[in-house]
């Protein structure tokens, strides 16, 4: 069952179940889901479910109704999907589709304590080479770990798409400063969220320089920004980076 979870700040205020067809969103007691505040008109959106889809549409709001920081008419609910609403969040989620995130999380998604030591691991020193490659792989995961200073206190966001294999079409939030990702003794990077955008940067592999790919060219030792619409091939999976 598909649910609504209400946030304003950070703070989670309510959960509603999607057990109706039609949930109208406002500032008037009316509503299925109130939300009493001077921003939201007194009928602002409505949510209507239909067998398993469920779709968002604006009711002539005065500030507009959004999705994910664009405003909108009419709109297909996704999972994880934020609406907007005031001065008020609601995070769109599916609970069949979250059940199979858990899964891919537990597949692809390594834990900070198993990142933590992989990372350890990388940063040992390196015999310096000729052409300097040696030592580059330890700053670079050393950078990759260091807590960003977001210009103008703007975090960004971004997400990965997975587009092959038995995950295709989930998604997961970078919305982490360190998210590691793969499979230990095959192949690990580490995606990190800094000031200026989301770099990649290659952790371990099972055979000796078997890079990540982004649009089909290995990464190497050095951190490599990532761009919208991008696509990242880690232990056998591709995914797209997109920025939101």
């Amino acid at each position: 069952m598909a649910r609504l979870v209400l946030h304003l700040d950070g703070q989670t205020l309510a959960e509603y179940n999607m057990s109706k067809e039609r949930y109208t969103i406002g500032r008037l007691p009316d509503n299925d889901i109130r939300i009493d505040n001077a921003a939201v008109s007194g009928h602002h959106a409505l949510v209507i479910n239909i067998l398993n889809d469920s779709f968002l549409e604006d009711l002539n709001s005065t500030n507009g109704t959004y999705v994910n920081g664009k405003i909108i008419k009419k709109h297909a609910l996704q999972h994880g999907d934020v609406i907007t609403v005031g001065h008020h969040a609601l995070r769109f989620v599916d609970s069949e589709t979250e059940d199979e995130q858990d899964e891919f999380e537990k597949t692809m998604v390594i834990s900070s304590r198993d990142a933590a030591q992989l990372i350890a691991g990388a940063q040992k020193p390196a015999v310096a080479s000729s052409n300097g490659q040696g030592a580059a792989a330890a700053p670079a995961v050393a950078a990759a770990s260091a807590p960003p200073a977001f210009a103008n206190g703007v975090l960004p966001r971004a997400r990965l798409q997975v587009l092959s294999g038995q995950f295709a079409g989930r998604e997961l939030e970078l919305v982490k400063t360190l998210t590691t990702l793969g499979r230990p003794g095959v192949q690990v990077a580490a995606i990190t969220r800094r000031s200026d955008g989301f770099y990649i940067v290659h952790v371990e592999s099972g055979r000796a320089d078997d890079f990540p790919l982004v649009n089909g060219a290995p990464i190497g030792q050095q951190a490599r920004r990532l761009h919208d619409n991008d696509v990242v091939q880690l232990a056998g999976v591709k995914m797209g980076f997109f920025e939101s």
